[in-house]
């Protein structure tokens, strides 16, 4: 018993081992032979960068699994991605390993996990899956010629994304989240199979998004006949978002075309079929909804496809005296009727038509109705509506969930008609539309979790005209601003169908205009450390003229009076024309642009500012302070031309690093005004000589510039009593200083050995003798450092006066002896001098002796 158990025990670790090891024998063989397979068929370079097999796990069969999968096509599609797969995965039963040996493989099941197919057709009509290289007419290939031989019984692709884009009719289709699966034996001709489909479809046409983002799910049991390429709908339904309908009929793959022959319906009338047409996110849960009434589609597509033709088809959507009302709102819509047919009864694409014959509620017992007409859908879309009824916002928003709302209220009145066609909006013909009536808002309020702050309309009013849109009046407050408005706008509807920026001129009034009531706050999230970041954008949208007039206008912590000027908004740039302005105290002008076009925003600024209060612009104004911190230390007004520009930050203001530009200042103070600073009393302690902060700063006209977060100030002269002073030099936006201050210093106040020397002379211009100090000023704002040349200056300067002295006294001594050599005609003498070298040589000599024992007698002291 024991040598059985052992024997059977023997053979099945036997067993195990060929399962494991089977695989590696024949790996080497069936990746060659994939590969020789895609290179015989297809035109294209196709890529894998890893090969798994496993027998165990899908014993009795192996599995080939190709990593990172890729088609890239070849011209006129060179370096396109086809297609692209995490995996793509083989099954085959165990005797095809064996048979692998011969080029000879069977395939039973495959599956493609999270790929993403790129499907292409170009203007010129071709498509870039045309990859499969073509059989000349005389090529046979024989079944036991092939090395894979597909008798498939299932497959699955998951998790998938298709693009789908036609250049030349404009089609663009995309399914996200492609899941889709088949099972039943595909290799009779004669067979049925089972499928399930579920995607998310968005779907544009000529520009015009026909779907946008809809779940659709597809449960099929479908026959198929492989001699006729039939396939037949047996037991199907489709979920559109929530709506289901039930269908049947057949597609058939003809050489030429196809043929498609299918009718369908919902399978209840119930209304709330209506709900399931819109998106989950927005109609919410219906399981809870009340309603009464009905509403069917029901419809029917039959005819051929080919290059020019469609099915012709009929879907009818009628909705009779139906109503809603979900549990926990207060309000009921009543009296709603539908009727909408959208047909085509030609075959060709541009004959459809769609036709909203009615479409009308009733609230509180106010009625709204609408209707709308739309043909040659292709060529030249042809669009007839008109709407006429009133609206109350807050009985909507208590009957229809708006969990993103938190106030809607106000009262919609509409009577208005429009007649256009597309070309004509495209070729901006306007003057071809026929618009005609108006439309009002009154006691609009609206509060939602985008908005900083409420917005309240106490009324508005558009009337139509055939040329333009007349805003005639717009009365808004929102925070603590408020504005009114009217104008025209030129293009509203091709704006709303035409992808255009709204053009117009408006004038804008208000009494206070603060720009953080109409802050956004960004979607970054806020940390513990920081606060959510607030991000101002121009709408790219807009193309108008506003001439504004705002008594007060609040900007970050900066408030403007009297402000009127110029706004032109193009291309996400507003550009600012004579914006004039009180503000502190004075007066600014302003010509400029900001632009939010790029990601980062930019600016560009030429301002005159006269009588400026300098503590308070200095204090409020970052981008002053750091331009010329010498304002800041000094009490009065100042004039300035500033041309500036550089970036903004995300709130619009500045960023110091990044501006550039130029600026003439003039100050206009009172005489000892100047306060102290760090570099103001380390400048004094090394300069005995002056008091800084007495320094007379009036009428001091200051010219720099400013680059890469440095300003250079150009050479400038202040004085201090009898004390010239020019300054020159540079500092920068990080607070860092080098600045050089030259003194022109009379000597009488450079110390008792110069005072005494000075004492000695009497020459009338002694008080005319000046020397330069110089003084550097380095380090930053509130860690100066200051190195002057003031032992120097002393030591030069004294040498100086020595020396003046010495040449003065030489000068005296000879004159004196010159008029005693020459003057004695009553010296008993006979000598006498004839020459008056010889009396400067005389006197000289006499001098020099006596200069030069003062001078001993001076040192022994």
């Amino acid at each position: 018993m024991k040598k059985k158990l052992k024997t059977f025990t023997g053979i099945l670790l036997l067993i195990f081992i060929i399962l494991i090891a089977t695989p590696y024998f024949f790996k080497d063989k069936i990746v060659t032979i994939i590969k020789e397979i895609i290179n015989e068929n297809v035109n294209a370079t196709v890529d894998f960068n890893d090969v798994d097999l496993s027998l165990i796990s899908n014993f009795p069969n192996v599995k080939v699994s190709l990593k990172n999968f890729v088609i890239t096509t070849f011209k006129p599609f060179e370096g396109d991605t086809l297609a692209s797969a995490k995996s793509v995965s083989l099954k085959m039963p165990l005797t095809s390993l064996f048979k692998a040996s011969s080029g000879n493989i069977a395939v039973n099941y495959f599956s493609i996990e999270e790929s993403n197919i790129h499907v292409l057709i170009n203007k010129q009509g071709q498509a870039n899956y045309n990859i499969a290289k073509e059989t000349s007419a005389n090529e046979t290939t024989s079944e036991s010629d092939s090395a894979l031989n597909l008798s498939l019984n299932g497959y699955n692709i998951s998790n998938s994304y298709i693009y789908y884009l036609d250049e030349a009719s404009g089609m663009y289709l995309k399914l996200e989240d492609f899941n889709h699966k088949g099972s039943g034996n595909f290799s009779t001709a004669i067979s049925e199979f089972t499928t399930e489909t579920s995607t998310n479809v968005s779907l544009d046409y000529d520009n015009t998004k026909f779907i946008n983002h809809q779940s659709i799910q597809l449960k099929a049991i479908i026959g198929v006949d492989l001699n006729e390429n039939k396939f037949t709908f047996l037991e199907n339904e489709v979920l559109i978002n929530q709506l289901k309908l039930v269908f049947d009929g057949f597609v058939k793959l003809n050489e030429t075309n196809q043929e498609i022959d299918l009718n369908f319906k919902t399978p209840s009338a119930d209304f709330k079929n209506f709900f399931a047409l819109i998106p989950e996110k927005y109609s919410k849960d219906i399981s809870g909804v009340k309603t009464t009434g009905q509403f069917t589609v029901e419809g029917f597509a039959k005819g051929i496809i080919d290059n020019t033709h469609i099915p012709q088809f009929d879907i009818q959507i009628v909705s009779t005296n139906a109503s809603f009302k979900y549990p926990d709102l207060p309000k009921t819509i009543q009296n709603i009727d539908i009727n909408t047919a959208i047909s085509n009864n030609t075959g060709i694409t541009n004959d459809t038509k769609v036709n909203v014959k009615n479409f009308s509620f009733k609230i509180d017992d106010q009625p709204f109705s609408s209707s709308a007409f739309i043909s040659n859908i292709i060529s030249n879309p042809n669009i007839v509506a008109k709407a006429k009824g009133a609206i109350n916002l807050n009985a909507i928003s208590q009957a229809y969930p708006m969990q993103e709302i938190k106030s809607l209220q106000g009262i919609i009145k509409a009577d208005f008609k429009t007649d256009f066609d597309m070309k004509s909006i495209k070729k901006k013909q306007y003057h071809k539309t026929k618009n005609a009536g108006n439309i009002s808002l009154a006691n609009f309020k609206y509060e939602g979790n985008e908005m900083a702050n409420p917005i309240e309309i106490k009324n508005a009013q558009v009337t139509f005209n055939t040329k333009n849109i007349e805003l005639n009046n717009f009365d808004a407050k929102t925070g603590k601003s408020d504005l009114k408005m009217n104008g025209n706008i030129e293009n509203l509807i091709g704006f709303v169908l035409n992808n255009e920026n709204i053009k117009g001129d408006f004038n804008l009034t208000s009494t206070h205009f603060n720009v953080n009531d109409f802050m956004v706050t960004g979607t970054e999230k806020a940390t513990e450390e920081s606060s959510p970041k607030e991000q101002l954008k121009i709408p790219p949208f807009l193309d108008c003229t506003i001439n504004a007039v705002a008594t007060t206008v609040i900007y970050d912590n900066l408030t403007l009076r009297n402000a009127i000027g110029t706004l032109a908004i193009k291309d996400e740039q507003v550009t600012i024309s004579n914006l004039s302005s009180d503000i502190f105290d004075g007066k600014i002008k302003l010509n400029g642009m900001v632009s939010t076009k790029t990601a980062i925003p930019t600016f560009s600024i030429g301002m005159d500012a006269q009588l400026f209060d300098i503590a308070e612009s200095f204090t409020q104004l970052e981008m002053f302070g750091a331009i010329a911190p010498i304002a800041n230390l000094v009490q009065g007004k100042i004039n300035t031309q500033l041309n500036v520009s550089g970036n903004l930050k995300d709130d619009l203001t500045p960023d110091l690093s990044t501006i550039s530009g130029n600026a003439l200042s003039e100050l206009l103070v009172s005489e000892e005004t100047l306060q102290s600073s760090n570099a103001l009393s380390l400048l004094s302690s090394n300069l005995n000589f002056i008091d800084l902060n007495k320094l007379n700063l009036n009428d001091l006209k200051i010219d720099l510039t400013f680059e890469d977060g440095k300003v250079a100030v150009k050479p400038f002269n202040i004085k201090y009593k009898d004390i010239a002073v020019e300054v020159s030099g540079k500092h920068g936006f990080d607070q860092t200083l080098d600045y050089n201050l030259l003194f022109d210093v009379p000597a009488k106040y450079l110390g008792k050995d110069v005072s005494k020397i000075i004492a000695n002379l009497s020459d009338q211009n002694v008080d005319n003798i000046t020397v330069p100090v110089t003084a550097n000023v380095l380090g930053s704002f509130t860690k100066p450092t200051v190195k002057t040349d003031m032992k120097e200056a002393v030591s030069n300067l004294t040498q100086q006066l020595v020396n003046q002295q010495k040449d003065k006294a030489i000068d005296q001594g000879i004159n004196e002896l010159s008029k005693v050599l020459n003057g004695s005609e009553k010296s008993t003498d006979s000598t006498k001098v004839d020459s008056n070298d010889d009396i400067k040589k005389a006197a000289t000599s006499v001098l020099n002796s006596l200069f030069k024992k003062k001078k001993d007698t001076t040192k022994k002291q």
